[in-house]
């Protein structure tokens, strides 16, 4: 069976690397002309995301490129004097797996895996696709495909060409994410300093491996801004907008916009399809059901979702129907409880009142202070909370692998 994907960023290069290891033909098609290497913030990755690493063989790589940042200093606006906050007790707290990593170094160790196996073709993207599965592109001739999976993100090109209308449901949580590459040395190795105020927080990071520091921007607003997806003149001008005079370290940050060699700058929305797939064609990621950018666990969802669809593609044996409706049925509910924590999540990083931002760093504080099995132990205690991302379920499809391997010994012997 011959799988198109678009989009090489992370759900893409996942799927490909386990529908390969299921037997079936993988091209990958990624509008960028290379792999995005230079931008983006940390992402974690938390226990079902961890043992699917584990299984790719890929979690040492991973661990390896971790970003090291294992303390934060806190500044309250309006207060003089920043405290320290223990990161890992508050990791420890929400998994008992987890790793933060730079999401463009997560999707280098996802390509590496399975690009042996997989056709790439970069710098080029889906034009249409016919009930027949015929594709075309802007560039390479058009071909005829099984499965056509949309892994290409928040603003799927695939989700457009096939959902129409329907790809624009989303809620919007009120609030914006930017980030900024900016000269490593405007961050301290180890550590996020981190500024909180009513409606906007700033904080930079690096880690040992990079050659930069990224600056991430967070901000609350009323209502949807007016700029357009592309524009970086406009989202930048709203970018200081809303961040200026909050302190003189945030406005330094602030001055690497203009300087900076990669800029992102996006909405906190939630897509809010209920289904994922029409026809022969199914979306992965947040190309189908991205809970929010920063506030739920999209990074883990995505590679949940990935490995679901190719367990329940090559369970169904061809039969899209059944393969579909069995990944949207595995996957429902983390989608659903990954929403729900993303719209509180929303609410609590960027707080909306003084008594937001106290509750915000008091909780910190709290956390970071406390011994570390005992916040482990709460914690736990409410699994749709900060260890709702434990709580999903990794289904077993190692019986799939072993018909796959029998199936590819007997096509080549």
């Amino acid at each position: 069976m011959r799988v198109l994907i678009s989009g090489a960023s992370i759900a893409g290069p996942v799927l490909a690397y386990w529908l390969t290891r299921h037997g079936f033909d993988v091209t990958v098609v990624e509008r960028a002309p290379s792999l995005r290497k230079t931008g983006g913030h940390a992402v974690d990755l938390f226990r079902p995301a961890m043992e699917i690493s584990a299984e790719m063989g890929v979690l040492p790589r991973i661990e390896a490129l971790a970003t090291g940042t294992n303390r934060m200093i806190m500044h309250r606006e309006g207060r003089a004097r920043p405290f320290e906050i223990d990161l890992t007790k508050v990791y420890a707290a929400t998994s008992d797996r987890h790793v933060e990593i730079m999401r463009d170094d997560l999707s280098e160790i996802y390509y590496a895996a399975g690009r042996d196996d997989v056709e790439y073709l970069f710098g080029d993207t889906i034009t249409s696709i016919d009930l027949d599965g015929e594709v075309t592109f802007e560039h390479a001739p058009a071909r005829r495909f099984d499965v056509v999976v949309g892994a290409d993100g928040l603003h799927s090109n695939v989700r457009q060409l096939t959902f129409g209308d329907e790809a624009n449901l989303t809620r919007f949580l009120g609030g914006y994410l930017a980030v900024v590459s900016a000269p490593k040395a405007l961050a301290s190795r180890g550590e996020m300093t981190c500024h909180v105020g009513v409606g906007r927080l700033a904080a930079i990071y690096t880690a040992e491996h990079l050659d930069d520091a990224r600056a991430v921007f967070l901000f609350r607003s009323n209502r949807e801004l007016d700029y357009g997806h592309r524009d970086a003149l406009r989202q930048k001008e709203l970018l200081r907008a809303a961040l200026a005079n909050m302190h003189e370290q945030v406005d330094d940050w602030l001055g690497e916009v203009d300087r900076t060699p990669a800029f992102y700058f996006d909405s906190i929305s939630q897509l809010r399809l209920d289904r994922w797939s029409r026809r022969r064609v199914t979306l992965v990621g947040d190309a189908g059901y991205c809970p929010g950018p920063a506030v739920g666990g999209s990074t883990s969802l995505a590679v949940l979702g990935a490995y679901v669809l190719a367990g329940e593609l090559a369970q169904a044996d061809g039969d899209l129907l059944r393969a579909f409706s069995a990944y949207e049925l595995q996957m429902r509910e983390p989608v659903h409880q990954s929403r729900a924590f993303a719209r509180g999540a929303a609410k609590g990083i960027i707080p909306g009142s003084r008594l937001g931002v106290w509750a915000l760093t008091r909780g910190a504080q709290l956390v970071s202070t406390m011994p570390g099995s005992l916040s482990r132990s709460l914690a736990k205690l409410n699994a749709k909370g900060v260890r709702m991302h434990d709580s999903m379920r990794v289904p077993d499809y190692s019986a799939t692998d072993l018909q796959a391997n029998e199936r590819n010994n007997r096509r080549w012997n």
